[in-house]
């Protein structure tokens, strides 16, 4: 339930606080006092979109916040799959910069809209007189179906399997595709094969390949810088290891004098023997290094080989030859056994088919079952209301099958439709058709009112449902929200004295004009204020003594 809700800079509210109690809770109001504008700032932290035009100071933020308590309502599954700390008391938190940025929290973790929205959407069910379009969508009226039949569970898996399936049927598509093409390319595709691989590619081929042809065209070049070297190092009369040799005569003559000298010594004859090494492996390379004609015309046309290979295929390395055999290699398994594929796929799928059917039968027969309960119960509560004659049918349908397929949708294969008549003798018909404003909002709320005892909500809107009614059948909504509020936190925005003294907590919405801005304003009524209130939604700003009496009567003081 929503325990508290508070306010800060939104349209005429600059800051408000409102704490809510258990049961049903009443707000009343001037219309424009600012009744809509708090359920506006309540959908903020249900995941409504954001506009800054609605922000009462543009020079700061805008921020809303309510504190849920949603112990027993089985939703710690739901915080773990998106990764949020579950509390008994749980914050939703929006703030809103004036250039549009916003920021969503739940108890302190940022969240997405979305995922504000999926946990506001279990939280608070919003009903205001526009939606009571909604009765009309057939999804809606499956759903009615669905919560009174009380079968979540298997709902549930029937959606899941169906998801399966749905995968399925799109793999299948493809393979079929797939498997088509490839029968229809299979020659083209075999050739193509059958080169690369005749070509035998190596992955790193090609950069060897492209140096050893260097190498070989500048052997010459090498062979005479290599032999300089080596010249230079060990040959020469002056060479480089003859002096070192000498200058390590002279350091040994003086290691007697100072230690360091003969450290120096050793450090030199470590240098002496890299350089043997250094000159030993010059000489084997000039004597590796030659000219070779026959390979340089074996390495120019395996290369031709490779860059023709590449340039046919659009591609820069070997690397990237080699995936596109393997890849030519899968088509070419598609087309020879692609038909083995498609037949286990289907094998498969008749039996995902099958347990579906199944699921969907179970559901058909519970949905048949409950049928007669939503109608005898819906009508009940609208005699109750003044609607004595009204009629509610429901049918329950097989979905068409689409292009030969299965009719079997994502919630099985029913479709649902309400026929309704509000009069006796007049035909029934689809609601949109024979019913009033008035008509749809106490039929709305027959609904609204059964879906409560059967699905865990904690807590439901009524905004302003009682347009069209008055009197006696004003009373009687009143009672059933009275009675709905024992099993649910009911809040409820309305004009009407009969419904507003049902209320266990009573909050009276007003503009505060006293200084130069106006603000829109909150409280909570004490019982004598309550029969001022009621009073004047009776009479008018000025109640006599007979209109408040009649608010007494009406609060059962």
């Amino acid at each position: 339930m929503l325990q508290k809700l508070s306010i800060s800079n939104y349209a005429l509210i600059d800051n408000l606080e409102i704490s809510f109690d258990k049961g049903l809770n009443i707000l009343t109001g001037e219309t424009g006092a600012g009744k809509s504008i708090i359920l506006g700032a309540l959908s903020l932290i249900l995941g409504q979109r954001a506009e800054s035009r609605y922000f009462f100071n543009q020079q700061k933020k805008c921020v809303i916040e309510g504190a849920f308590s949603i112990k027993g309502f089985h939703l710690k599954n739901f915080f773990e799959e998106n990764e949020l700390d579950y509390e008994a008391e749980t914050i939703l938190r929006r703030e809103i910069t004036a250039d549009g940025k916003s920021r969503a929290f739940v108890n302190d973790t940022p969240v997405n809209l979305t995922i504000l929205k999926q946990l506001g959407e279990k939280l608070i069910d919003i009903h205001s007189q526009h939606a009571t379009l909604e009765i009309n969508d057939p999804d809606f009226q499956l759903l009615v179906v669905d919560a009174v039949s009380g079968h979540d569970d298997l709902l549930n898996d029937y959606r899941f399997k169906y998801r399966a399936y749905r995968k399925s049927v799109a793999k299948l598509q493809q393979l079929i595709s797939e498997n088509d093409k490839a029968k229809s390319d299979l020659d083209y595709y075999q050739f193509q094969f059958d080169e690369l691989e005749k070509a035998n590619l190596v992955e790193d081929e090609q950069e060897k390949l492209e140096q050893e042809l260097y190498t070989l065209n500048n052997a010459e070049e090498i062979k005479r810088n290599l032999l300089g070297a080596y010249y230079l190092m060990q040959e020469g009369e002056t060479s480089a290891l003859l002096q070192l040799r000498e200058a390590g005569h002279h350091l040994s003559s003086l290691e007697k004098f100072n230690p360091q000298i003969a450290e120096l010594h050793e450090r030199l004859k470590s240098s002496l023997i890299e350089l043997k090494d250094i000159a030993s492996e010059v000489e084997n390379i000039e004597q590796r290094t030659h000219t070779d004609e026959a390979r340089v015309v074996e390495i120019n046309e395996r290369l031709s080989l490779i860059y023709n290979l590449q340039k046919k295929h659009r591609l820069s390395t070997n690397a990237e030859l080699r995936q596109l055999q393997d890849e030519l290699s899968e088509k070419i398994q598609q087309a020879l056994f692609g038909d083995q594929e498609i037949e286990k796929l289907q094998k498969q799928m008749a039996a995902e088919k099958q347990e579906l059917e199944k699921l969907a039968a179970q559901l058909s027969a519970n949905r048949s079952k409950a049928v007669p309960d939503i109608q005898e119960q819906v009508t009940q509560a609208l005699a109750e209301m003044g609607m004595a004659n009204s009629v509610l049918k429901i049918e329950l349908s097989p979905l068409p099958a689409k292009g030969g397929d299965s009719h079997l949708g994502q919630d099985g294969f029913d479709q649902v439709r309400f026929l309704f008549s509000a009069n006796k003798g007049h035909a029934i018909a689809e609601m949109s058709k024979v019913a009033s404003g008035g008509e749809l909002s106490r039929l709305m709320l027959s609904i609204k009112s059964l879906i409560a005892r059967y699905t865990a909500l904690p807590t439901i809107i009524f905004d302003e449902i009682d347009t069209g009614i008055s009197g006696e059948v004003a009373n009687k909504v009143g009672q059933i929200m009275e009675r709905l509020a024992g099993n649910l936190q009911v809040i409820s925005i309305t004009h009407l004295p009969q419904i507003a003294s049902k209320g266990q907590s009573h909050y009276f919405v007003y503009k505060d004009d006293e200084s130069a801005t106006t603000y829109t304003r909150i409280r909570q009524l004490d019982e004598q204020e309550r029969v001022v209130e009621i009073a004047k939604m009776l009479s008018g700003d000025r109640p006599g003594e007979s209109a408040l009496q009649n608010a007494r009567e009406l609060l059962g003081n």
